[in-house]
């Protein structure tokens, strides 16, 4: 039971509307704070009227079991019996991310369906659960990247006793979560913040529409306002972190700029709850500063956020095992550009990009690939893609296992994306689920668009059908065909090889790749008694390892005499000399 609030500071009236009756609101300090003389108990149905205006939902609403357009039920977070007040997340050092879509995961496509499936996570491996967004977003099927409540669990996946209900099973089974957020706009329908107040700023724009309002007049309480939202997902729904998206977006010019406050805030959090939390960034800079320590007088002046995505090292990947140089994959294709990126983290770290035409990134100093989340697919590299293409579309098995090897042992922090550890069959398409069919349109054209510039052909379907989203349900017949066992048990290998002390290290200074263009093979050294050796030709080829008595540990294939290698095949090696 509490009294509710909003901040509206430009109105000169606010109501709060509840089982039909309107109740005048008082002003709550000179911030533009607006307090209701009632209160609601769990499950009350209340809105906002501004001026005299139609009901709009809480911004802050935490359960919008009727979507965006309706009223906020009242939602008490103390209400769920947690059971796991001994929890404590496995450390970052030793993490392996699973990345999944609740609503194409389990067959049910919701946070009980996922449940469900934490057996199988387990049994792989992995560490933690990275759910794409769940804040409340438009119709019942959607990436969640156009989300608008983003207080609020989405109703069709369980809503937020559904969510609590989820990560509280992960806990039990031993997994970390981490909530996906999109700080740097909002979707196009059902939001409603700009009616409340300044949110948006004019001064900036993103791909996406609107910039948020960071560093302009009424930033302060825009800033609290997804500050909070980033402490309620770790407070109410006891998250282990958070993926920030596409943080090259957030446009701020302050002194001390939002990420660095947003770190602040979880690490003084994670102080109060005595257990760690990870913030992890999306960027397409390159900038080492993000995960830099962000203490000016301890040496840091970065932003202090603990990690950030690498997409240098996936386009290395892709590319240097797809053969596709289309888009921003034009800058990358060689053994050297993915040696690079194994090595240093960054392959474009200040050299010139022929995709930008100008220099891009700055170098990766420090050597700690921990700060580095690498993988080989993801919702993006896979969903933005015309077809939803896997890679097990593109490769042959034996390059995926390869691709897998160089990922799971590589110095980053390893992120599988669902589906991927069994080579599924099944796209991942792009859906939404838009009732404007003008707006629905409008994206299906702009992605045409996009898929052109690729030179990819157009999207079978419309992204707004629900066809895209049925075809991307993950099929949980398929681990236990032939095929996609096998690679089932190669993803288990490699994961349970890593946990090996010296190939988990996160040490880029003890990585060096040696590799042939031309004979198309590569062998990394991690530290003086590991290589990781792959062949990508379609030949047999020996390879060589360096002085030493190589002894085969993991191999996709049986390895050849004298370091051979069979066909697209990888092969690990470890000596005790």
């Amino acid at each position: 039971m509490s009294a509710p609030q909003v901040w509206a500071p430009r109105a000169q009236r606010v109501e709060i509307v509840t089982q039909g009756a309107r109740h005048a609101m008082e002003p709550a300090g000179p911030a533009g704070w607006w307090r209701a003389s009632l209160e609601l108990h769990h499950g009350d149905d209340y809105a906002f009227a501004l001026d005299g205006g139609h009901p709009l939902p809480d911004p802050r609403s935490r359960w919008q079991p009727h979507g965006v357009h309706a009223a906020s039920l009242w939602f008490d977070a103390k209400i769920f019996a947690w059971t796991d007040a001994a929890w404590r997340p496995p450390a970052w050092s030793n993490a392996i991310i699973y990345e999944l879509h609740v609503g194409t995961f389990s067959p049910e496509g919701t946070f009980a369906g996922a449940s469900a499936r934490l057996d199988h996570l387990v049994q792989l491996g992995v560490t933690h659960v990275e759910l794409m967004p769940v804040a409340e977003f438009p119709g019942n099927r959607g990436w969640g990247y156009d989300g608008v409540d983003l207080y609020a669990p989405h109703h069709a996946y369980g809503g937020p006793e559904g969510l609590q209900r989820l990560v509280n099973a992960c806990h039990e089974h031993g997994l970390a979560v981490i909530f996906d957020v999109v700080y740097n706009h909002l979707g196009p329908v059902g939001n409603y913040l700009a009616q409340f107040g300044p949110y948006f700023t004019d001064h900036y724009h993103t791909p996406w529409g609107a910039a948020v309002n960071f560093d302009g007049p009424g930033s302060d309480e825009v800033r609290a306002f997804f500050i909070d939202n980033a402490l309620s997902w770790l407070r109410d729904f006891h998250g282990d972190g958070l993926r920030l998206d596409a943080v090259h977006a957030i446009l701020d010019r302050s002194a001390t700029p939002f990420l660095e406050q947003l770190g602040r805030a979880v690490r003084a959090e994670a102080a109060r709850l005595g257990r760690e939390l990870v913030l992890i960034a999306e960027s397409d800079a390159n900038d080492p500063r993000l995960s830099a320590p962000a203490t000016l007088d301890a040496g840091g002046g970065g932003t202090g956020l603990n990690a950030q995505w690498d997409e240098d090292f996936h386009h290395a990947l892709h590319a240097a095992l797809t053969g596709e140089h289309n888009g921003y994959l034009q800058d990358f294709g060689s053994l050297a550009a993915l040696a690079a990126a194994l090595e240093r983290g960054f392959y474009l770290d200040g050299r010139y990009s022929t995709y930008r035409q100008r220099r891009h990134g700055r170098r990766f100093e420090g050597g700690d690939a921990s700060r580095l989340v690498v993988y080989a697919q993801n919702h993006d590299q896979t969903g933005n893609r015309a077809q939803g293409e896997r890679l097990s579309h593109l490769l042959s098995p034996g390059l995926q296992r390869v691709a897998a090897a160089l990922v799971l042992l590589s110095p980053g922090v390893p992120l599988l994306f669902q589906g991927e550890e069994w080579g599924a069959a099944t796209p991942f398409l792009y859906f939404t689920d838009y009732d404007d069919p003008a707006l629905a349109e409008a994206i299906h054209q702009g992605r045409q668009r996009e898929c052109a510039h690729f030179g990819w052909p157009g999207a079978s379907s419309h992204p707004n059908h629900p066809d895209p989203f049925t075809r991307s349900r993950l099929d949980w017949n398929e681990p236990a065909q032939p095929e996609h066992a096998a690679m089932l048990t190669w993803y288990r290998a490699l994961i349970h090889l890593r946990r090996d002390i010296s190939l988990g290290t996160h040490d880029l200074h003890a990585t060096h790749a040696a590799f042939d263009e031309s004979r198309r093979w590569l062998v990394v050294h991690r530290g003086p008694h590991w290589r990781i050796a792959c062949n990508l030709a379609r030949e047999p080829q020996p390879v060589p390892l360096g002085a030493g008595a190589w002894s085969p540990v993991l191999a996709s294939a049986p390895p050849l005499a004298n370091a051979g290698l069979a066909p697209e095949s990888v092969a690990v090696f470890r000596t005790q000399t």
